[in-house]
């Protein structure tokens, strides 16, 4: 069974984009994927420094956060835009997970070869589309494979129902078939 990581890059309570990440892996589990979601505020990180680093090695909870990513296969995120690209506190879990543990660990282990779905929930307009396109670029450069099938939802605040379902049928299934597409994709490329 395939195996994806999915988290929130948002470290509100109410985030609306931890709402849609749970919209998203429900797609991912009906089409057969094992899904292990995580909030970032369990796996508390210092700003990345490369002295802290140098000194201490990575953090407990940076190791902790890349192992989870070295053990699976996809990753699907649903990520804020602030001021037109993606939160420090996401940002950040990156830089750390990138890191290597030992001279010999290949460079960017724990992204390489991963297969990505990204969404973005905003209160604004626009949907976040500006910050996809910087979360794309970063994971792309990282050797992320990001699927085409990105969603983003605008008037986030109030494009939730009480059971925290998408008001807009079609868009909850478009969200969902991010999570879908994340799996079927991971399934083609491991009966290859």
């Amino acid at each position: 069974m395939n195996k994806i990581l999915a988290f929130a890059g948002s470290s509100r309570i109410d985030s609306v984009n931890k709402k849609l990440i749970k919209i998203a892996v429900q797609g991912a589990q009906e089409a057969g994927a094992e899904v292990t979601l995580i909030d970032l505020l369990d796996y508390p990180m210092p700003i990345y420094n490369g002295d802290l680093e140098d000194k201490d090695g990575l953090p407990e909870h940076a190791r902790t956060f890349k192992k989870l990513l070295t053990s699976h296969d996809g990753i699907l995120i649903a990520s804020p835009e602030y001021n037109s690209t993606f939160p420090a506190l996401l940002k950040n879990a990156i830089d750390w997970a990138s890191r290597a543990e030992s001279p010999d660990e290949p460079r960017l282990s724990a992204f390489r070869n991963k297969i990505a779905g990204i969404m973005c929930a905003t209160p604004g307009g626009s949907g976040g589309m500006k910050g996809l396109l910087f979360l794309r670029l970063q994971l792309e450069y990282i050797g992320v494979i990001v699927l085409p099938n990105q969603q983003s939802v605008s008037n986030a605040y109030h494009a939730f129902d009480d059971q925290e379902n998408l008001i807009d049928e079609s868009k909850q299934k478009a969200v969902k078939s991010v999570g879908a597409d994340l799996a079927k994709t991971l399934s083609k490329m491991n009966h290859a």
